[in-house]
């Protein structure tokens, strides 16, 4: 597969030096790739708006938002873009949310042509998770998980809105939620997202149920689906048991945590079962859904605070989902116990975790949190309070909209609207570095021969730390 003297993964064929396009540069590559024709169709194509079009800036915000699968909005996608428009930002959802190179990788493969070795780790490089199954395998499983989940989804949806919205009015926003939800996009083409549904609690598990499976992660649910069949090895990988077990105390933690918080306020009004359903749906959106059945510019601080550290911890590797990943986290605190009991090593369900993926992980939030406190300065920067006047709610504000951001979250308190070109743009790029990970963004700026040459080390010393 060639083009211009180049194969697909840029080796020279003509004998002359290799030009190679590492798996970072072409995971990056593709989102922006994708984020330009999203923002291009948004300016050109036909019948997607209601009335007046995107400006330049919007387009590139609206379409990334989408792409990164965030959520924030400069505009309501309800009345502000027609059902056309409103298929080009679910189409733009859906190829971000399994990702472009999935669909990339698998075109390849039904060509029958052979990866190389950095195309197939951008394409699914944690195989060695699930070391029993081929790339092919894998990917397929990606896609057929995603569109069973989805179609299966809508339908339920479409069942319970039949009777509010009538049945041919229920089926588009079936899909389009349904969509939305297991790509933790947080998009809805409801004007008020869904607060109309706060006393409907059928509707509220099953957005978050596709939420959930959505930001568990492929490799988990490939791992499930393949012990459920009798198809696996003996156990669940331990990379499946972290996701599930810690997942499923930040659902219950934030649940209990929304509940004592926001029962005395916004969702005082509601019975205890409704409430019970809200604290839920408010745990299982802030890990970078995005749906909303509460108002958070008017949560209380306790809300707030705990939105903020779902939102940084976010979702699972291999998921639709954001953040600084459950696993990233967990590994962190499991390395920081065994410090405090005086091991050397660190382990999890009977197994020990390599020290590279130790690193790594502490690599991630380190670099998270940098990227977190820098745009959030920048934000303060350019986003100053009108007449000068210090306002400390417009400090929670841009800090807010910053994790939501980068957490690919898609919440917010009302700045989003409210936000200068410069605030616009500068939300733009934290949500495209949400997406991509601030490590793969920077691996990729980073020329190979280079990074393999300064692979050498000094002397060592030692520092004095704590």
């Amino acid at each position: 597969m060639s083009f211009g003297g180049w194969d697909f993964v840029g080796s020279r064929q003509d004998g002359a030096p290799r030009f190679r396009v590492t798996s970072a540069q072409f995971f990056v590559g593709s989102f922006v790739f994708l984020v330009v024709l999203g923002a291009l169709g948004l300016l050109v194509l036909p019948g997607l708006y209601t009335g007046e079009r995107l400006g330049v800036v919007d387009s590139l915000f609206t379409a990334a938002s989408a792409v990164c699968v965030t959520g924030l909005t400069v505009v309501d996608t309800a009345t502000y873009f027609t059902p056309l428009g409103q298929a080009w930002i679910a189409v733009l959802i859906q190829l971000g949310g399994i990702g472009i190179l999935t669909l990339t990788t698998l075109v390849i493969l039904g060509l029958g042509r052979r990866m190389s070795l950095d195309l197939e780790r951008a394409g699914g490089g944690h195989t060695t998770v699930l070391s029993h199954l081929s790339q092919r395998s894998l990917l397929g499983a990606v896609v057929r998980f995603t569109f069973a989940i989805e179609l299966g989804g809508a339908i339920v949806l479409w069942v319970l809105w039949r009777g509010r919205l009538g049945s041919s009015a229920a089926l588009w926003p079936a899909v389009f939620h349904s969509i939305s939800a297991f790509c933790n996009a947080g998009f809805s083409i409801f004007s008020h997202s869904l607060m109309d549904f706060r006393a409907s609690p059928l509707t509220l598990v099953t957005v978050s149920g596709l939420i959930i499976l959505g930001g568990l992660g492929f490799l988990v649910l490939v791992d499930l689906w393949a012990r459920a069949r009798g198809t696996g090895r003996g156990r669940l990988s331990l990379h499946t048991k972290i996701v599930l077990w810690s997942s499923a105390i930040l659902l219950v933690g934030g649940t209990f945590g929304f509940l004592v918080f926001e029962s005395p306020f916004d969702l005082r009004l509601l019975g205890m079962p409704d409430q019970v359903v809200n604290a839920w749906f408010m745990s299982a959106t802030a890990r970078t859904a995005g749906f909303h059945t509460v108002d958070y510019s008017t949560a209380s601080n306790g809300s707030i605070l705990l939105t903020l550290a779902l939102m940084v911890i976010g979702g699972s590797p291999g998921s639709t989902a954001g953040g600084l990943k459950t696993t990233s986290v967990v590994l962190l605190v499991l390395m920081l116990w065994s410090r405090l009991r005086g091991r050397s090593h660190t382990s999890a369900f009977g197994r020990t975790i390599p020290r590279d993926t130790l690193e790594r992980a502490a690599g991630v939030v380190i670099a998270g949190f940098l990227v977190l406190a820098l745009f959030v300065f920048l934000l303060l920067i350019l986003e100053l309070p009108e007449h000068g006047e210090l306002d400390r709610v417009h400090l929670l504000e841009m800090v807010f909209e910053a994790h939501s951001a980068f957490g690919t979250v898609g919440l917010s308190m009302g700045a989003t609207p409210k936000l200068t070109d410069g605030g616009r743009l500068l939300i733009t790029l934290l949500m495209f570095l949400g997406r991509v990970g601030p490590l793969a963004f920077a691996v990729s700026l980073v020329n190979r021969r280079n990074r393999a040459r300064e692979d050498y080390r000094f002397a060592q010393e030692d520092v004095v730390v704590g």
